[in-house]
């Protein structure tokens, strides 16, 4: 009967239903927006290490004493490693000197690191492989080179593997050559090689000190606690504090944290669309029950009870919501299909709670606002609606 009904009024029904169609669309689409955001941009940080801790020495960024204090050495970076809750550790230390191989001579960054930095920021190779601890206990002179200074470097297009290339004056032989990784600034746009630290310290740099620690934590472990304990370790070391850690995992957390705040203001202004169909909703039904007083009055007249003209009209209203809905996901789907194809590396994610959700909300705003309208119809005496007609 219901159905019988809203057929009987289709434009009228499809109108009422539109507002619900736009508010449901809207949350369903702000929500998927939000979480694609969230996810590219925590697709860029992962890149970079969202579950690494960095150690520096002084007391903050921008200390200006934090050049002269050469407390952090590799001692420390074993002490480091040596924790249950961390995967893997580097030493790191850098210089900006110049790259030569042939009569192509370039300014790059020279790093020297341990065999395990590769594994600690995620980096994959193109070409030959990492370096081993055996080369960094025997301060070996072998080198990894990214892509950029790959194609820098050899612009005949020669083999990099094997060849040797001076860093500064000082002669490494090429073993591996890593994939370009994007949004990651230095590696996308700086000439990077990285040989192991033991020999970047005693052939080139001739010190002792580190520029920073850098430890991959266990994907099951908490950073901010190991953090913690990377801080107490470092602390009975030195004798103070003379260090500072930067914890990459709370940028996810900021991140995550502030796109779901800016989802949730947004959604809010969303749900007011919905709220603007339920009132909607509730206005044609109150419509459709005058308009209908006489077919009200007659189910009365031969027998319909109050509770049967209520069911009815409450029905009429939850399917419409429901049917709304339901179309609103569809089109909520559909402006998804047709972003993805216009922005191809931002995606709407839509999640499966998300969509029960606002079918779920869609019927009760149906049962909340076409209640109303229902109890006014069953309180209709059958006498009145039919003298009223």
């Amino acid at each position: 009967m219901a159905l019988l009904a809203m057929a009987s009024r289709r434009l009228r029904t499809f109108l009422t239903m539109l507002g619900i169609m736009i508010g449901i669309a809207s949350v369903a689409s702000v929500v998927a927006l939000g979480r694609g955001g969230q996810e590219r941009v925590l697709a860029s940080i992962r890149i970079i290490g969202t579950n690494t801790i960095d150690v520096y020495p002084g007391r903050d960024w921008g200390d200006e004493k934090a050049l002269s204090i050469h407390t952090l050495i590799p001692a420390d970076a074993d002490a480091i490693a040596q924790q249950g809750h961390i995967d893997s550790v580097t030493p790191t230390v850098s210089k900006s000197s110049s790259l030569r191989f042939g009569n192509v001579s370039l300014h790059g960054t020279i790093n020297g690191v341990g065999e395990n930095y590769f594994r600690v920021h995620d980096i994959e190779f193109s070409a030959g492989g990492a370096f081993s601890a055996a080369h960094v206990l025997r301060l070996l002179q072998v080198v990894v080179i990214d892509d950029n200074t790959r194609k820098a470097l050899f612009v005949n297009g020669e083999d990099p593997l094997g060849q040797v290339i001076l860093l500064g004056v000082v002669p490494f032989r090429v073993i591996g050559v890593t994939k370009p990784k994007e949004n990651m600034g230095y590696l996308v746009y700086g000439l990077n090689v990285w040989a192991p630290y033991t020999a970047v310290m005693g052939r080139i740099l001739g010190q002792q000190h580190l520029k920073s620690i850098s430890a991959r934590v266990r994907d099951d472990s908490p950073a901010d606690l190991v953090a913690d304990v990377i801080t107490r370790i470092l602390t009975r070391r030195h004798g103070r504090k003379d260090f500072y850690i930067f914890n990459t995992d709370t940028i996810r957390k900021t991140i995550e944290d502030t796109t779901t705040t800016m989802r949730l203001v947004v959604a809010s202004i969303a749900v007011v669309s919905l709220i603007v169909g339920g009132i909607g909703v509730m206005n044609i039904m109150l419509v459709s029950v005058t308009e209908r007083t006489r077919e009200i009055g007659v189910r009365a007249a031969v027998g319909a009870r109050r509770a049967d003209i209520l069911r009815q009209f409450l029905i009429e209203a939850v399917l419409v919501c429901l049917i709304g809905g339901m179309l609103g996901v569809a089109l909520a789907f559909g402006i998804g299909f047709a972003f993805s194809r216009v922005f191809k590396d931002f995606p709407m994610i839509f999640s499966t709670s998300a969509i029960v959700t606002a079918v779920v909300v869609s019927t009760v705003i149906g049962v909340v606002f076409g209640f109303l309208p229902a109890c006014h119809a069953a309180r209709l005496d059958p006498v009145e609606a039919l003298a009223r007609e």
